[in-house]
């Protein structure tokens, strides 16, 4: 359980990001939970300096599908980084593990085999009120966490 605001970081220390482009696949699964995050990582990205027409972003069904989006994005676009954005709430069965489990997987292997990285931003809670206070609440917005990891990472593999 997160127990610091995910939105805090030094500003200060992230580097300009005009001339990087980012893709952001976004989960339409829990849409009020996802299109907080999205925003969250979407302002963040403006906020460092990334211009509009740089951010791409596709939807995809669930958070399963995040892994297919992403890579196909990696294989058709030209992007820096990738955050991958979905909510999954623990139900009555054994769903809840199956899923965030491939998903994690799934962003573990194509952080492996391609190399330009993807973010993980896929809440995984108990239930809907952790979600809420990830995706702009209490704990500050996940999204933003990303997209600090997501320009951290690009300008990590230039080097």
């Amino acid at each position: 359980m997160a127990t610091t605001n995910l939105s805090a970081y030094d500003k200060t220390i992230i580097p300009n990001t005009s001339k990087l482009r980012f893709g952001i696949v976004v989960s339409e699964w829990n849409s009020h939970i996802t299109e907080s995050l999205f925003q969250g990582a979407y302002n963040t990205l403006i906020e460092h300096g990334t211009l509009e027409e740089n951010i791409i972003r596709w939807n995809v069904p669930g958070s399963f599908e995040l892994i297919y989006g992403c890579k196909k994005m990696l294989e058709t676009q030209k992007v820096d980084a990738i955050i991958a954005i979905g909510n999954v709430i623990q139900g009555e069965t054994k769903h809840f593990d199956f899923i965030c489990d491939g998903v994690t997987q799934g962003i573990k292997d194509l952080n492996i085999k391609f190399s330009v990285p993807t973010i993980y931003c896929v809440l995984t809670d108990y239930n809907m009120q952790q979600s809420r206070d990830r995706s702009g609440g209490k704990h500050g917005n996940k999204g933003v966490e990303c997209a600090v990891a997501a320009i951290k990472m690009a300008f990590l593999n230039q080097i």
